[in-house]
């Protein structure tokens, strides 16, 4: 497995499996990427799909899937993980909820080119600007295979207050956040927030939360920090509590991913 410097908003990896590949869970993000070869099988949303080279996969925030490869070769593939307040960002008003798409697998030039350009340079960050641009090609290629989603006169989605929500759990992510001191940020009660936070980027204030803890975990581990020491830093009560959140939001244990890093 390959893997990009860890960054704010975005994971960019580029791995082959064979057999199994991960066990059923769920991201906070958007998981855009394409197959490189073989056959790459998931179950999503009641159904089984499989992706073969060249077909982009699009799995949305908050949907349990697993992964497998679909032939006895195994699979080679790219994909990338994008907060979807980069893409809440990036369409503006021009749609009233975050874009669905029914289908996980098809085929759409522009996504590709998106997908192309994250990966362009794995071993550097990528730059403000190109993040920029890259949530535009995402964002637009995601509307346009979702009709439900497309422009709108108006949006029910409270920004200022969700963006406000978002921002201080980011700058909190290290200690407890009650939600009473959400509902002072916000001004909105905790439950009108909750359904807010949800239409607006995909998931709810908790998980956003826990998500960036592991994302944080994911950085220490590749850069060589100990299991315990990575959970203990990032506000996890122990490696045990880590483990069982880390494994359900990537499918795989933090010990798996630390052996696939350290093995490339």
């Amino acid at each position: 497995m390959a893997t990009a410097p860890w960054q704010a908003g975005i994971h960019r990896i580029e791995a082959y499996f064979s057999g199994e590949a991960y066990a059923p869970h769920r991201h906070d993000t958007y998981a855009i990427g394409y197959t490189i070869k073989g056959v790459q099988s998931f179950d999503y949303r009641g159904g089984r799909s499989d992706s073969v080279a060249g077909k982009v996969i699009v799995l949305h925030p908050d949907e349990i899937h697993t992964g497998e490869a679909g032939t006895e070769d195994g699979f080679h593939y790219r994909m990338l993980y994008i907060e979807p307040s980069l893409i809440r960002g990036a369409l503006g008003a021009t749609a009233s909820a975050l874009p669905f798409l029914r289908d996980a697998v098809l085929t759409d030039p522009c996504l590709m080119r998106a997908i192309h350009a994250a990966f362009n340079d794995m071993d550097r960050s990528l730059e403000a600007v190109a993040m920029d641009e890259l949530a535009v090609l995402i964002a637009d290629g995601l509307l346009a295979n979702d009709k439900s989603a497309q422009r709108t006169k108006g949006s029910l989605i409270d920004q200022k207050a969700t963006n406000l929500a978002r921002e201080y759990l980011d700058e909190n992510l290290d200690r407890i956040v009650d939600s009473e001191q959400l509902e002072q940020v916000t001004g909105l009660d905790r439950y009108s927030l909750a359904r807010r936070f949800r239409k607006a980027f995909g998931t709810s204030p908790y998980r956003h939360l826990t998500m960036r803890r592991l994302d944080r975990v994911r950085a220490d581990i590749a850069t060589g920090a100990t299991l315990v020491d990575a959970a203990m830093k990032q506000g996890f009560s122990d490696q045990s509590h880590m483990t069982r959140r880390f494994k359900a939001s990537y499918g795989v244990s933090p010990g798996h991913w630390q052996r696939l890093l350290h093995s490339s």
